[in-house]
């Protein structure tokens, strides 16, 4: 691969895995925002599974206050963080008072400063996890990121961040570590194409007639994982695979012509790198997060054991690819227009999405209008430029505000 197909140096480390170091571990130390979703929850079984390797020091949640209580009295963090000030009231009933409560978006972004933790898991959906991870990334933390938000709408100011402050971001993404796993102790001139696999979700095969019915029940039943209703959406739309290109982009510095998708509707390969001498290398695994959360925890020193059930493929007897239906998914496509646009776009297609599974869940759209809401505010919007962090988000208060006359539009 020539230079010139790279955009920019990875954001991921490139120097390889070390050998396990003698003796024993000193825990890492974590901090984990969105602990009550499903990111959150299976890092904490990692946690209970390897309680030698790990310790819990700050949990943030969302809305799900009861359950970050018991998470909270279970794993003893000297810090937790919720959404609003309800929340808060609550949790200073439920937890003792040697746990510091703290509620909402600015704490999540003071908490990713502190001092007291190695390791920040960024699990936070949606654009409001961009923020804590740049901070964490400014004061020199490591982070886990699976919130692909956080590259998508500000992939520079995420690449700036860890210019400035010299920590390191590992992908929790199961694709892009995949990729990540693929590429070690490989040369980055050596790399030609970086292939994502997407499942197709639960309405590959229905018939494109019966979708504009699709119920959100129906749209968050994922059929290979068991992800939140937003995440399970994007799956459903293929919007999550548009995303995760951009990710990849922002990721791995490589240009987006570089990057392709291939539908698995196995969800077994979780993606593949292709070589220059026409070589593959591919990841394989059960349907898993931990495989992909445990990896970014314990890098750079081998893998943690007992985190997934083994993989057979006599049992699995056929893996099934096949090209992506553009016509079918348009989402990848606009994301691919997103990308090459530059600027303030591929922040307006994330939010314009998100905006548009959050009316599809309260029955105001269509599943079938989801993607075309997002390119109608990707249109509206998308040619803004944004030179700062705080005009990012200045611009998506604006977007968030101005696209609601497009649920009357598409009503």
């Amino acid at each position: 691969m020539t230079s010139r197909q790279f955009t920019h140096s990875p954001l991921i480390p490139t120097s390889g895995l070390r050998s396990n170091p003698p003796g024993a571990f000193e825990p890492t130390r974590l901090l984990i925002q969105g602990s009550t979703g499903s990111i959150g929850r299976s890092a904490l079984e990692i946690v209970r599974a390897h309680p030698e390797r790990f310790s819990v020091v700050g949990l943030c949640g969302g809305g799900n206050v009861e359950l970050l209580a018991e998470q909270a009295l279970e794993f003893r963090p000297s810090v937790v963080c919720c959404r609003d000030e309800a929340g808060q009231t609550h949790l200073r009933k439920a937890l003792p008072a040697s746990i510091e409560v703290h509620a909402g978006d600015a704490a999540l972004r003071e908490l990713a400063r502190i001092e007291g933790y190695d390791l920040l898991l960024a699990a936070v959906v949606g654009v409001a996890g961009l923020r804590p991870v740049v901070a964490a990334l400014e004061a020199g933390k490591r982070v886990a990121l699976a919130n692909k938000e956080s590259l998508v709408s500000g992939g520079r100011f995420v690449a700036d961040a860890l210019r400035k402050g010299a920590g390191a971001l590992l992908p929790v993404d199961s694709e892009h570590s995949a990729l990540f796993q693929a590429l070690q102790g490989e040369q980055l001139a050596d790399l030609n194409t970086l292939i994502l696999t997407a499942s197709g979700g639960p309405f590959l095969r229905a018939d494109p007639n019966q979708l504009g019915v699709i119920t959100p029940q129906q749209a968050v039943r994922h059929p290979r994982w068991n992800m939140g209703a937003k995440i399970s959406i994007d799956s459903a739309t293929l919007m999550n695979k548009g995303l995760e290109l951009i990710e990849a982009h922002w990721l791995f510095g490589i240009q987006q012509q570089h990057i392709e998708v291939v539908v698995h509707p196995q969800s077994i390969v979780h993606s593949l790198v292709r070589f220059v001498d026409g070589s593959e290398i591919a990841q394989l695994s059960v349907p898993d997060m931990k495989g992909a959360i445990g990896y970014a925890f314990s890098y750079p020193h081998g893998r943690l054991p007992r985190l997934m059930p083994q993989l057979s493929l006599a049992e699995v007897g056929s893996l099934e690819f096949m090209p992506l239906d553009s016509a079918r998914f348009p989402a990848v496509n606009l994301a691919r227009q997103a990308l090459d646009q530059g600027g303030a776009a591929s922040a307006v297609l994330n939010l314009g999405n998100e905006i548009a599974v959050e009316l599809f869940m309260q029955g105001r759209i269509k599943f079938t209008q989801i993607v075309p809401y997002a390119e109608h505010a990707l249109a509206r919007y998308g040619a803004n430029t944004v030179t700062s962090l705080e005009g990012l988000c200045e611009l998506l208060v604006e977007v968030r505000s101005g696209t609601e006359d497009l649920a009357r539009i598409f009503s």
